[in-house]
């Protein structure tokens, strides 16, 4: 089948469908695209669509509001691809890369512990309860633990869903590590500051640092969220920072976007579509196997045991 035919198929296939992510994997799945050119099938798909009656044109517009980049990498996954071309050998140069503590001390010699959110410490206060703070102190460590690939079900804000599908993005993308307001922060690897921004929004980073960083001619980049108001002090955008540089303090509830001193730690394949200094803290369950490609694990940089992020 032709590459126009294949889109014209792939529009019929999408309309009105409610869930447009997963009616993507399936349109895609044995068709013998190769994951390359589905996204450009998929984009085709979208502009017939958009030149159809008004069921076809309601599904465009579903589909136009949607990041563009998460649309290419669900069809390269539904062509059988990895979701994000780079992502295994990105893995594979961060598990050997030589990397510098983020927190002094280290995480792995001092007191930790895991904080988990699914009901296995009842008596913990949810982070965004100014009551975690006095419950944290008495817990006796240094750094709390939030794990990556945690669901939890706090995250219910309209800005967690979109209107491509009505499944929410509850899926941790990255790492929290909890210490008291103005801990320092070190960048773990050499990079070029991408964005200093503040996120405004109720329960968003607040100041967030984004890096950019070159591995073995791998780029990809990590974020920084929840930070203090001394960030543009430090970090200016096109600065050059070195592993083991003071990059960041942790932020305090007015400044962090209303949220216990932590930090949200995130490694980001690509960027996809995102360009303003955010990028997504959470992604759809459904669609697991995407994001982790998107935004692999963070204890790649971290490189704590496993027991760390258990009960």
């Amino acid at each position: 089948m032709q590459a126009q035919d294949l889109a014209t198929a792939l529009a019929t296939a999408l309309v009105g469908k409610t869930d447009l992510y997963a009616a993507i994997r399936q349109a895609l799945s044995g068709r013998g695209i190769t994951p390359e050119l589905a996204p450009a099938v998929l984009a085709s798909a979208m502009d017939h669509l958009a030149g159809g009656d008004a069921a076809a044109r309601e599904t465009a517009e579903r589909l136009r509001s949607a990041d563009q980049g998460l649309l290419a990498a669900i069809a390269r996954a539904g062509a059988g691809g990895a979701a994000i071309s780079q992502a295994p050998a990105l893995r594979a140069a961060l598990a050997n890369a030589e990397v510098a503590p983020l927190f002094r001390p280290d995480i792995a010699g001092a007191r930790h512990m895991a904080l988990l959110t699914r009901g296995e410490m009842p008596d913990m206060p949810a982070y965004s309860d100014r009551a975690f703070d006095v419950w944290f102190t008495a817990q006796g460590v240094d750094y709390g633990l939030g794990p990556y690939g945690e669901k939890r079900t706090v995250y219910t804000a309209a800005q967690f869903a979109d209107a491509a599908s009505p499944e929410r993005r509850m899926v941790h993308l990255g790492i929290d590590v909890f210490a008291p307001a103005g801990t320092a922060l070190y960048a773990p690897l050499p990079g070029t500051v991408e964005h200093v921004t503040y996120n405004a929004d109720p329960l968003d980073y607040g100041h967030t640092l984004i890096l950019r960083h070159d591995l073995g001619g791998i780029t990809f980049h990590t974020l920084y969220g929840h930070l203090a108001g001394t960030l543009p002090g430090l970090c200016r955008v096109g600065q050059q920072v070195a592993a083991g540089q003071h990059i960041a303090d942790l932020g305090d509830w007015h400044e962090n976007g209303g949220w216990a001193a932590h930090v949200h730690f995130q490694i980001m394949s690509d960027m996809l579509d995102q360009t303003g200094g955010n990028f997504f803290g959470v992604g759809h369950e459904s669609l697991w196997d995407v994001w982790s490609d998107i935004c692999p694990d963070p204890n790649l940089i971290l490189r704590l045991p496993p027991s760390a992020f258990t009960r």
